[in-house]
């Protein structure tokens, strides 16, 4: 791995990842990020056929949005793991899932609330449209799979909770892209809501075992893991 190329699109991240041998995305944004991940992806020198794979965290639309955009225009292939691909390829499978998730604490709850009411609207909008492609992804991931075949020397870590299918990518030398596991706005912290509480904190139990440098989450600025306490 030769480069981490962060993508800010607003309140959501993606990953640019420069390889010996082409490029790897890590989320996509929402459906209408797709002019700002070209741009990205121009600015690093990543030409159609350049870009081996788009690594999808988890099925949430600011995750999957532009997902089908880029792996047309850049010839690619989308991978994710298979518990979340029912809302790749469904307005109302991701809205249903929406509607279900619960949250820690009473704020959080009245939060979630309304950032479910909102991206529900949001959702809708899009469908009206047509602005969101849905996809079928070409490969499903699983937990433990290693990356090396598509030149990026990092393995698959399966950590749902947040989604039943969300998973982290953690590379060889210690940087882990955690999707909506943890976030890192005033300063790092677990994510308050997901379709499985308890999951979540296994999830978060088992990056224990790992050795994690560099964590780049969905939401917020990247931080050390130490800054966590989990060593």
């Amino acid at each position: 791995m030769k480069e981490i190329i962060p993508i800010k699109l607003g309140f959501v991240n993606c990953y640019l990842i420069k390889t010996d041998t082409g490029f790897i995305l890590i989320d996509s944004g929402c459906s209408g990020d797709f002019h700002k991940i070209e741009e990205a992806l121009d600015n690093a020198g990543c030409l159609p056929g350049n870009l081996k794979l788009i690594i999808i965290t988890h099925g949430d639309g600011d995750h999957t949005g532009s997902a089908s955009y880029i792996r047309n225009k850049y010839d690619s292939v989308i991978a994710m793991h298979k518990y979340d691909s029912d809302m790749a390829e469904s307005f109302d499978k991701k809205t249903d899932r929406l509607k279900k998730r619960k949250a820690k604490g009473l704020v959080s709850g009245i939060m979630w609330k309304t950032v479910m009411f909102i991206s529900c609207m949001k959702f809708n909008r899009e469908k009206e449209k047509a602005a969101f492609s849905g996809f079928k992804p070409g490969v499903y991931l699983d937990d433990g799979q290693d990356l090396n075949e598509y030149g990026f020397p990092a393995k698959v870590l399966y950590i749902p909770g947040h989604t039943n299918g969300s998973i982290g990518i953690l590379t060889g030398t210690g940087d882990l892209f955690c999707g909506d596991l943890l976030y890192n706005y005033k300063k790092p912290a677990v994510w308050p809501q997901g379709e499985d509480l308890k999951a979540i904190d296994s999830s978060v139990e088992r990056l224990k075992k790992f050795k994690i440098g560099m964590v780049y989450p969905g939401h917020g600025k990247p931080f050390g893991m130490n800054s966590m306490g989990v060593k």
